[in-house]
């Protein structure tokens, strides 16, 4: 049936040897990318479950300025939220964009009026 192997045992023993070794190979590889995408998923789940720092609100038209500083955890910011960092919320509220007077961003950054 598989003609095209060798005819001696000696050369059937060293192929199915150099073959396993390869399986073994593979399977490894197969373990450490199963390892990693594993990783990347918890990653992803711990980022997704984490809120953000602070939101910048918008308004309703595509072209709109931000109307709103919040917490990332302030329960009255909108669905225009848009997660930033602390320098960025900073440079809004100096910039004139109001504070949340429900989350006080302001107070929490250090911006005193």
């Amino acid at each position: 049936m598989f003609d095209d192997l060798p005819p001696d045992l000696p050369s059937l023993r060293v192929l199915r040897i150099w073959h396993a070794m390869w399986l073994a190979r593979v399977d490894a590889k197969i373990a450490r990318l199963r390892e990693r995408e594993q990783q990347q998923a918890r990653a992803t789940a711990t980022a997704a479950d984490r809120a953000p720092d602070w939101l910048l609100e918008y308004g309703l038209n595509r072209d709109a300025r931000p109307n709103a500083v919040h917490t990332g955890d302030c329960r009255m910011a909108g669905k225009r939220s848009k997660p930033v960092d602390a320098d960025t919320a900073r440079h809004a509220l100096v910039g004139g964009v109001t504070a949340c007077s429900f989350c006080r961003p302001d107070t929490e950054l250090g911006i005193i009026d």
